[in-house]
Formats: C-alpha cells, sequence, structure tokens
C-alpha cells in the first residue's frame, strides 16, 4: 500500500492541482459542481456508485458506495466547497515550494478529497474488500453550516458504527476528538428614519436599539463555560445625518456542552423580546444548528484504534480539541463514535497563507486505507 501511494504521490499532486484550480466557494455553485464531476469520474472508474442528490442554490450533494456494498458501518463525510470568492483562483492559483502546497481551499479541504479517493484505491490495489463497508459523503455546504446536507448527513449516519471526518488534521498532525457547538442568528431592528439635524426628535434609531442587544449578547460569554458569543458583522443606517431606519447584525455562538445549547437559545429569546428604544422592532432569525462534538467513551475507543493503526505504520497519532465546528458534530451527537481530523497536515486555513505539507499526503492517506481495513473487521 505504501508502495503504490509513493510511487502515485505525483498523480495525487496533479488531480489535488486541478480541484485547487475551480473557484469553488460555497455560494458558487458552478465551480463546487465542476469539484464534484472530476471527483465522480474517479470513483466511477473504481467501480463505485454515484447518487447525485441535485440542489438549486448550492452544490449538488454526493452519495458514494461500491454496488457490492453490503450494510456498511462507516460513513466518510468530506466536503467540496471552500470560503473563498469567485476570482480566487486566478489571483493565487495552486503553487507548490519546497515540501508545501498552496491555493485556495488546498488543505480545507481538497487534499483530504485526494487522500480519501486514493485511499479507495490502495485498499483495491491491495486486494481487501474494506471498499465495500464505506458510504462517502461528498456535501457541498459544509463552510456556510450544512444547511442542505445536515439531514442528508444524519439520514445516511442512521445505524452506523463509525464516522470518519475529512477535515484536516492540526499543524501538529493531531486528529480531533472534540468540537464545540455552534450557532447562527441574525438580528434584524426596524426604525423610523428622519434627519437628524431638523427633526431628530421624529426618528426611532435601529442603531441604538441594536447597539443595547450587542452589549446584552456579548454579556453572554462565559470564557471559562466553555462560551462565547460573538456579533462580527453589522450594518444599518443610510447617511450620517439620518436617524437609522434599518440595523442588521449577525451572531456567532460557541458552546462546549450539550446541555448550553437550548439555555443559549433562551437567554437569546429573552434578549431580543422586548425593545430598548420606544418605536422600534426586532426580527430574529437563527438557532444553535451543530451540537457540540464531545470526546466520550466511543470516541477514545476509535481513538485508540487508529493509534494502534498509526503506530504499525510509523504515524505517532495524536489527538485535541477545537472551536471550530464541522459536520463532525452531526454524527456525533447521534451516537457514532466519530473521529474528525482524519485528512492530511496543513494549516493557515481560510487564508491566503493556506498550506498543505505534502509529505503527509500520502502519510495521511495510508493512516485513511488501514483505518478503514481495521473497521471493516471490528
Amino acid at each position: 500500500m505504501r508502495k503504490f501511494l509513493t510511487e502515485n504521490q505525483q498523480e495525487m499532486l496533479q488531480l489535488l492541482e486541478r480541484i485547487v484550480n475551480v473557484d469553488s466557494g460555497s455560494f458558487i455553485k458552478e465551480g463546487v459542481d465542476k469539484v464534484g464531476s472530476i471527483l465522480m469520474k474517479e470513483y466511477r472508474a473504481l467501480g463505485f456508485s454515484i447518487q447525485e442528490i441535485q440542489e438549486q442554490e448550492y452544490g449538488n450533494h454526493l452519495i458514494i458506495q461500491h454496488p457490492q456494498a453490503k450494510n456498511p458501518q462507516i460513513i466518510i463525510i468530506a466536503h467540496m466547497d471552500t470560503v473563498f470568492p469567485a476570482g480566487t483562483v486566478k489571483d493565487r492559483p495552486f503553487k507548490m515550494v519546497g515540501n508545501r502546497a498552496y491555493g485556495p481551499g488546498v488543505i480545507d479541504m481538497k487534499a483530504s478529497q485526494i487522500t480519501l479517493l486514493y485511499a479507495m484505491k490502495a485498499l483495491i490495489k491491495s486486494h481487501t474488500k474494506a471498499y465495500r463497508n464505506v458510504v462517502i459523503v461528498l456535501n457541498s455546504d459544509e463552510e456556510i453550516g450544512s444547511p442542505t446536507s445536515k439531514d442528508l448527513i444524519e439520514q445516511k449516519a442512521k445505524g452506523m458504527k463509525y464516522a470518519l471526518i475529512m477535515e484536516p488534521a492540526r499543524k501538529d498532525g493531531s486528529l480531533v476528538t472534540a468540537r464545540r457547538g455552534k450557532g447562527h442568528y441574525t438580528l434584524s431592528v426596524k426604525g423610523r428614519a428622519a434627519h437628524s439635524g431638523i427633526e431628530p426628535e421624529k426618528g426611532r434609531s435601529a442603531i441604538e436599539e441594536l447597539a443595547y442587544k450587542i452589549i446584552r449578547l456579548h454579556d453572554l460569554t462565559d470564557h471559562e463555560q466553555g462560551i462565547s458569543v460573538n456579533v462580527g458583522l453589522i450594518e444599518g443606517g443610510s447617511s450620517v445625518n439620518t436617524v437609522s431606519d434599518t440595523a442588521v447584525a449577525e451572531v456567532d455562538i460557541r458552546i462546549s456542552e450539550r446541555e448550553q445549547a437550548s439555555r443559549m437559545e433562551a437567554r437569546i429569546e429573552k434578549i431580543c423580546a422586548s425593545t430598548d428604544v420606544k418605536g422600534t422592532e426586532i426580527h430574529l432569525e437563527g438557532k444553535m444548528n451543530r451540537l457540540p462534538m464531545e470526546k466520550n467513551a466511543q470516541t477514545t475507543s476509535l481513538l485508540h484504534l487508529i493509534e494502534d493503526v498509526g503506530e504499525k505504520i510509523g504515524i505517532e497519532v495524536t489527538d485535541t480539541a477545537t472551536g471550530g465546528g464541522s459536520d463532525a458534530s452531526f454524527t456525533a451527537a447521534m451516537g457514532v463514535a466519530t473521529i474528525d481530523g482524519m485528512g492530511p497536515v496543513g494549516g493557515n486555513a481560510h487564508s491566503d497563507a493556506e498550506y498543505l505539507e505534502i509529505p503527509s499526503l500520502t502519510e495521511r492517506t495510508e493512516l485513511l486505507a488501514k483505518t478503514i481495513e481495521k473497521l471493516a473487521t471490528t
């Protein structure tokens, strides 16, 4: 298996370059579907069957499994979308410098797509039937919270024993065994416009009302309990000399324990149930859409299995917790033993400096393939 992957590293990098050089931000349906079409062709060439789930607004989702699969017990999830806008590839296409590769989405998570594909190739080459024990979900909207793929992931995860999530490993190579839960809210305030110099008393400032709410929302933060609230985007008003009649805030919520979700929802709703500025109106939209992935006995058992696999092939497997969200939260919440960070090693995701550690591409592909092989007989 290692010999096969080493001999095909250049081929892996060429395919990685091809998909990195496609703008596939979550809102670029054409680009995400192009990446999907490239991957579909590769999987079909290996004999896998593919169900394409059509989407109108976002890219189509792909369900991939071998036609000879019988009651597969492993679900593997990898997303095809990135966070980057159209035109990013033109400005900074794929490139390699020394032992690193760069480009939009190279580590989050286009290199993981290559890792997953070539793990299947390596298993087939090794004449093991483990590749028949997996269901692969390639979704198109993870970077925006998986609004159309969440139900699909949960549907496919039913009855599964194991979930391997292909987010990249951390910079130090660690797998992810715990993630914070995540919520997203939009707070819209309607006021009454008026000239701020001639008749300000007739106005009702939406921005003022929003300011009261921002302070109260931020007061919900409790770092000791692993709770953070961040109003990351605000917009309002039409001119400096007009009392604002509209204002909007986008709110990001992070929690560390499942029980915190309902409490945070109730607190946010209470804050927005009344106004501080008379004559304004508030409209709240959103929810806690990802529960935390908590490290539990199931996770620990699966981690130990992967540690054993790593030891046999010369890879030291470590684990960590992270504040970022992923689709791992969905499978973990269903009681499926879940490990995240099964992709290759890299860093600076979501930035111009995003990179892949090239040697890890084949190393983590072997770890993934050997893990699947072990799970298929467990």
